[in-house]
């Protein structure tokens, strides 16, 4: 089938977790997910679902060292001709592509900062069916510790245009465009924010930022950001019972970038 996604764009996210069932609970409760298993032969891989739409995956967590996490997978053409852009231009290559039950091609790599991600070559099944409504991914987000070094290599491995924004505060915002069209964002960490690895981050969409941080909450996660407003929308930042961090957003209708 053809890719629904172009190269460069977030076309799906999956979270490892060290209690899938702990997860199932939280973010079924949460966000009105439903999960299903896929069988012995997924491994262990479930799909959440929102209204019947597939809106992430869920599998064991496999790397003792970052625990529960989410991750952003890409849009690829050619998942091996992604890898052999991320070891020519710095990254690494931490599972190489692979064929998953006829669905498609994926691999996970680190850029040259140690921030991980995902591709995905799309053959039966292209990824999110629901996204930028409560309840899906509406934004992914790279926090990087050398900005000037991401802008090359996301513009190398995946062919995406790159284009500065000057936000709040002087601060200046980096979009990652797939044909002209901003698909991903990328900022450099500050050191007021404390300790921060590079990493990718995932902003679900929300009806009502406060009210689904104080949710999230009540069904035992962590405090990271409480809300707070940007141009963007109000958004917070929490860990979810089995330590994944991940965004909220109440998305603002009248912002453009």
């Amino acid at each position: 089938m053809a890719a629904e996604y172009e190269q460069g764009t977030p076309s799906w996210v999956d979270l490892g977790s060290t209690d899938l069932d702990g997860s199932v609970a939280f973010y079924g409760r949460l966000f009105g997910w439903t999960d299903e298993d896929l069988g012995p032969d997924a491994g262990g891989y479930r799909m959440f679902r929102k209204d019947g739409r597939q809106v992430a995956g869920l599998g064991p967590a496999t790397d003792v060292g970052r625990g529960s996490s989410w991750t952003t997978y890409f849009a690829a053409n050619d998942a091996d001709d992604i890898m052999a852009k991320v070891a020519e231009h710095g990254g690494t290559v931490v599972v190489p592509p692979m064929d998953v039950m006829g669905q498609g091609r994926m691999a996970v790599f680190t850029d040259p900062e140690g921030a991980f991600f995902s591709v995905w070559q799309p053959l039966a099944f292209a990824g999110f069916e629901l996204a930028n409504e409560p309840g899906s991914v509406t934004w992914n987000e790279l926090m990087t510790s050398d900005i000037d070094a991401a802008k090359v290599f996301y513009r190398e491995v995946f062919g995406v245009g790159m284009r500065d924004v000057s936000m709040a505060e002087g601060m200046t915002y980096t979009l990652l465009e797939a044909e002209g069209r901003p698909v991903a964002g990328a900022l450099p960490i500050d050191a007021a924010w404390g300790p921060m690895p590079p990493h990718w981050s995932v902003y679900f969409a929300v009806d009502d930022c406060d009210a689904a941080y104080a949710k999230a909450l009540e069904l035992g996660a962590t405090k990271v950001m409480p809300p707070e407003d940007s141009a963007a929308g109000r958004f917070a930042i929490l860990k979810d019972p089995q330590g994944a961090t991940f965004s909220m957003i109440r998305n603002n209708p009248d912002f453009s970038i």
